[in-house]
Formats: C-alpha cells, sequence, structure tokens
C-alpha cells in the first residue's frame, strides 16, 4: 500500500488547507494511507486567515512552526518527520512555511521518498527556495503559475480541485430572493454587495444572510443578518441560498480562490468581483462558471438579470457543473497520483 506524505496546513480556513484536504482525502479513498506534517496551532494561528475548523485526524502530526507575519523565525521538528514512512511527500509551498528548514529537510526525504511541491505563491519573489529543482516535480494550478516558478522543466499543470456536484432542493426565490456569503474577508470587500442590494431591496423581497468567524460587518440593513460563528459545512447554507456573493479583493499577484472551488458543486449561482482570482475562468457553451462583475451598475445588471432571467441562471449553473465535473477533486487526485508514479 502506497503512503503519501503531506508538509501542509490541514483543518484549517485557508486554500492551502483546502487543496490538501481534498487530494488526501481521495488518496484514502482510493485505498491509499497518507500522513499529514501540519504546523503547529500556536504558530499558524499568528496568521488572521489561518483558522482551525474541525479537530485532527490520527494520522496528523502537528511538528513544524510558520513564519511569523513579519517572516522570522519558522522551525521544524525533523525527527518527527523522518522517523516516519512514505513513498511520496507533497510539500505544499505557501508564503508562511518555514523554506530554510524545509530546504534542508528535503535531502534527507529524498533517500527514501520522491518529492514534489504544490505552488500557492503568487510571484516568484514570495517563493524563499533558492532553487526549485530540489524538488522531483513543480505542481501549478494553471498556465498562470508559469510566471511565478519560472523557466524550470519539472512542472506538471493540475488544476486545483473542486469539491463534487451536490445539488439542493430549494426553489429558486421560493420565499424571497436569499443572497449569501460566508469566510473572512475584509470588511470593505463587502461594501459593493451592500450598496447593490440597497438598490435591488427597493424592488425585490431579499435578504442578505452573512456569516463570519471574526465579528460581524459595520453595516445595518433590515434585509441584513448576520451570524459569527465557524461552518465546517457550508453546503447546507449554500443550499438554502438562491445567489451567493463572494469578496475578493484586487492584487496584481497571480492567485485563486478556493471558495470559488469548494462552493461550485453546490450549483448556487456565484457571483465574484473582476478580480485575478477568477481570470482563467473559461467560457463554457459562452457563459462562464460565475458571474464576474466590474463595477457597481455592472453588478446591480447582472444580480437583476439572474433574478428575472430563468434561461441565464440555468446557462450559469450548467457551466459550473460542467467545470466541476472536469475538475472535481476525485479527477484530480488521480492526475496527482500519475504524476506521483511518473517521477
Amino acid at each position: 500500500m502506497r503512503i503519501i506524505g503531506f508538509l501542509s496546513r490541514w483543518n484549517a480556513s485557508c486554500g492551502v488547507s483546502l487543496h490538501a484536504e481534498l487530494i488526501g482525502k481521495e488518496f484514502l479513498r482510493l485505498g491509499y494511507r497518507i500522513k499529514v506534517f501540519a504546523p503547529t496551532l500556536l504558530s499558524a494561528g499568528k496568521w488572521w486567515h489561518h483558522k482551525i475548523v474541525r479537530k485532527d485526524e490520527p494520522f496528523v502530526k502537528r511538528c513544524y512552526d510558520e513564519l511569523t507575519p513579519n517572516l522570522t523565525g519558522g522551525a521544524i521538528d525533523e525527527d518527527a518527520i523522518l522517523s516516519e514512512d512514505f513513498d511520496y511527500f507533497i510539500v505544499e509551498s505557501y508564503s508562511s512555511l518555514p523554506y530554510r528548514q524545509v530546504e534542508e529537510l528535503i535531502p534527507k526525504i529524498k533517500r527514501k521518498a520522491k518529492v514534489v511541491t504544490v505552488i500557492h505563491e503568487g510571484s516568484r519573489e514570495d517563493i524563499k527556495f533558492s532553487s526549485l529543482s530540489i524538488f522531483d516535480k513543480v505542481i501549478i494550478f494553471d498556465v498562470r503559475y508559469k510566471k511565478v516558478i519560472g523557466r524550470i522543466k519539472n512542472f506538471e499543470v493540475i488544476p486545483y480541485p473542486c469539491h463534487p456536484v451536490v445539488e439542493g432542493k430549494r426553489r429558486f426565490a421560493e420565499d424571497k430572493v436569499r443572497f449569501f456569503t460566508f469566510g473572512r474577508q475584509p470588511q470593505h470587500e463587502y461594501r459593493s454587495y451592500i450598496k447593490a442590494l440597497d438598490t435591488l431591496s427597493r424592488k425585490y423581497d431579499l435578504t442578505y444572510h452573512v456569516v463570519r468567524s471574526d465579528g460581524p460587518l459595520p453595516f445595518r440593513r433590515p434585509w441584513l443578518h448576520q451570524e459569527t460563528i465557524r461552518i465546517d459545512d457550508v453546503y447546507p447554507f449554500l443550499h438554502n441560498c438562491d445567489i451567493h456573493l463572494l469578496p475578493k479583493g484586487k492584487t496584481d499577484k497571480i492567485v485563486v480562490s478556493s471558495t470559488l472551488f469548494l462552493c461550485l458543486g453546490s450549483l448556487i449561482p456565484i457571483v465574484a468581483p473582476n478580480t485575478r482570482h477568477f481570470e482563467f475562468l473559461p467560457e463554457i457553451e459562452g457563459v462562464k462558471p460565475a458571474v464576474i462583475f466590474a463595477d457597481i451598475n455592472d453588478l446591480e445588471m447582472k444580480l437583476v438579470r439572474l433574478i428575472e432571467d430563468e434561461g441565464f441562471r440555468e446557462s450559469v449553473k450548467e457551466a459550473a457543473r460542467a467545470y466541476v465535473e472536469e475538475n472535481r477533486s476525485d479527477k484530480v487526485a488521480k492526475a496527482f497520483f500519475s504524476v506521483l508514479e511518473s517521477v
């Protein structure tokens, strides 16, 4: 039985953790064993976007310290890793990883296992390894990341995995138009949605349910309902809404949205701003899997179209279904394992 090790965040509210979990849990379903080496809670908890969402499984060891937010510190308990057996070792590379210590560890791991890395960093400057050639293979999510990894040849493109399709039973706007957002994005990233719904609330009976784990937004509206809780399974919330409003801020770095990949499979239309998180999305039958808006006016127009144009709404839903089926986690895990076996 093949054993696959992960050096990664785990059971946390971030894209690094979600990627490892989606792939790792598919490996388990395929009959492989996994061993996860995760950061200590004290070190990872210093980062605003890292929150633990569930209890660790028996195969998880918390044995390294992340860099601090000012990118100092970092440590690895090498014995905790080297004392374990595995055939392959996956390093989820991200900006708070203790790069120097990982780089010192890699040659020791390679004495008994093949080592690959998954690039989450959005620019070459963010990657603090002296060279990516220390890995047997480098995995990137899409071709944009070639700019991040530079002129190396030992890379493969494997898309970020999607949560499989799980469709809800709610009829669209069966009682009122229900909007939903969850997460921990900075407060200003919600303003466009509040402003647009201010306008739409004059025409439609609507509600906006916002779930955050670190305090409510500073907005007060009769149609705005907020909860400050952590969500383990977001799909029951998604299936109780009609439109998912996904906040994201602008960045010059190359990025993807883990929230998008987690939620597309609900087949609830996702509306998101025109940022680099979504620029890779293809058109499928002339429609993207998510509705992307440019500004407030465009947002209002597209929300009205989603509400009133059933044909458009269904085309977005079917584009999401097609994208998820192409990139669902079991298919991506099999592609990933094929790469592991090839190195």
